[in-house]
């Protein structure tokens, strides 16, 4: 693969790599996925990874199941987040993004859905936080939201030092305004409320964790991320002290840091 880094820098503990496009951008991550995967399977014959479902992933997900030599049937593939009784099979439902983007183009190992439908959600919690603490993650793929949410760890409610992996959150509205925003739903009021999420702690328990995030629209976030405190109030800062981090950006997505602009 050529190699279209723009450029390649740290913020504190965080690695950041900048490249021209989306597109350029996604297939860079893919790969370094990709390797992460592959050494997985090497030193213990399977790997467990998190997946999030998002706009901001799409270039990624379609790079990965492109890659051709993925060993995909010893992987087991978990992802980071769902509505709360969403109606089953609505286009906006997380685990059939996933199915939608990759998991229907690969021959996977297992996937572990987040119980957005469970009678009981906080027995489903801590039923889906004993899966993941069961499996050691090899890696972690997420985004960072237009608010600097992480997951659905949302400003009001993110907890760097969570002593839960798996719970419920209300939603803060900025999300929810972006989901209409994406298309996902057609007005405000049929997005819904609450969600279950993975928490920071349990996202940060991955062995590696690569951070995908394009477009002009998270430039800001990408800003509060990389220059403003480290702070519940951008839950998204929390990566420049996490060593094992990469935060792949395109040229529109590091628009308000200029000197991630220059090469």
């Amino acid at each position: 693969m050529i190699d279209t880094t723009l450029r390649e820098t740290t913020y504190d503990q965080l690695i950041v790599r900048i490249y021209p496009e989306n597109d350029a951008m996604g297939k860079a991550a893919a790969e370094s996925a990709a390797a992460i995967i592959r050494r997985a399977v090497v030193e213990r014959g399977i790997a467990n990874i998190i997946l999030a479902s998002a706009n901001s992933q799409l270039s990624f997900l379609h790079a990965l199941r492109e890659i051709p030599d993925i060993p995909w049937a010893a992987v087991n593939v978990f992802h980071m987040d769902e509505y709360l009784n969403l109606p089953p099979g609505h286009q906006a439902g997380f685990s059939l993004f996933l199915r939608q983007h990759l998991l229907e183009h690969v021959p996977f190992g297992t996937f572990f859905p987040v119980p957005g439908h469970a009678a009981d959600a906080e027995i489903a919690c801590r039923g889906y936080e004993s899966l993941l603490r069961a499996h050691q993650i090899d890696l972690c793929c997420l985004g960072i939201g237009e608010n600097g949410h992480v997951a659905f760890n949302e400003p009001p409610v993110a907890d760097f030092d969570d002593p839960l992996w798996v719970k419920v959150v209300p939603l803060d509205e900025a999300s929810r305004r972006q989901q209409v925003g994406e298309g996902h739903y057609p007005s405000l009021n049929e997005v819904p409320t609450h969600a279950i999420t993975l928490t920071i702690p349990a996202l940060r328990a991955a062995r590696e964790m690569l951070c995908i995030v394009p477009e002009e629209r998270k430039a800001q976030a990408v800003r509060e991320t990389l220059l403003g405190p480290i702070s519940t109030s951008c839950p998204a800062s929390i990566l420049r002290q996490t060593p094992h981090a990469t935060l792949f950006l395109d040229y529109e997505a590091a628009g308000k840091i200029p000197e991630l602009r220059t090469t």
